[in-house]
């Protein structure tokens, strides 16, 4: 079976991450439909995860990188209120402010002037501050602990399954009734689909696949807003 490069993969956990957002915004959380969007789009943070500690070793220029990241979680910060609240302001941050924090956590630990002891208090509290965040912690925690073990192959992929099992956890045992969790066994599609499909080349250079999902999101957010305001809807 031909395997996926980098582009090819990312481009599908946006389609999943699409696919859960309309699950969000129009389906009911018990509902079959609502159940299967969200497990297909429990493919998308881990993932995001993953390539985020690949983006930073392959980096030439991790300053622009973290700048290009917070711009965009900046930028995305309404849209996203928009779809969560329907208004301008929301505590609950997306999925690029929480990825902003986990590149911190990645140059902290990487080129930080501080001791190791430090270093993890920071790193804590960059996941504390996750927490409001899309996809808290695991999009924190997975790539530094991976940038952490970059030299042991093994290591590196162990510690990319033990956080998204904990995201699995914390996802799963949040709901009540119990079974609306029952999307987050999705969590497994991420580890096969990194481990059995993914060739680790990183496919065509060209500039829009570096920026289309930073554009995308933030789009993809206000369209879907519009739709579920015209049609009366609210989250969940």
């Amino acid at each position: 079976m031909k395997k996926l490069n980098r582009n090819q993969i990312k481009y599908l956990v946006i389609l999943a991450m699409v696919l859960d957002h309309i699950g969000w915004a129009f389906f009911p959380m018990g509902s079959l439909e609502g159940q299967l969007l969200h497990f297909v789009g429990r493919l998308t943070g881990p993932t995001m995860a993953y390539f985020l500690e690949e983006g930073y070793e392959h980096t030439r220029d991790p300053k622009r990188y973290a700048l290009r990241l917070g711009i965009f979680a900046l930028v995305s910060a309404v849209p996203y209120a928009l779809f969560e609240s329907g208004k301008l302001f929301n505590l609950q941050q997306n999925v690029i402010y929480t990825l902003f924090l986990g590149f911190l956590g990645m140059w902290v630990w990487d080129r930080g002037p501080w001791s190791e002891t430090r270093k993890k208090w920071i790193i804590s509290a960059l996941v504390l501050l996750s927490v409001i965040g899309d996809w808290p912690v695991m999009d924190v925690l997975c790539p530094v602990l991976m940038l952490r073990n970059r030299e042991d192959p093994r290591a590196k992929w162990n510690s990319f399954l033990m956080v998204t099992f904990i995201s699995f956890v914390m996802s799963f045992s949040g709901w009540e009734p119990l079974w609306y969790g029952a999307f987050s066994f999705g969590m497994i599609l991420p580890c096969l689909l990194l481990k059995y499909c993914y060739s680790g080349e990183q496919g065509s250079k060209k500039t829009i696949h570096k920026w289309f999902f930073y554009i995308f999101y933030p789009a993809h957010l206000l369209v879907l807003w519009y739709l579920k305001d015209k049609a009366g809807l609210t989250m969940f």
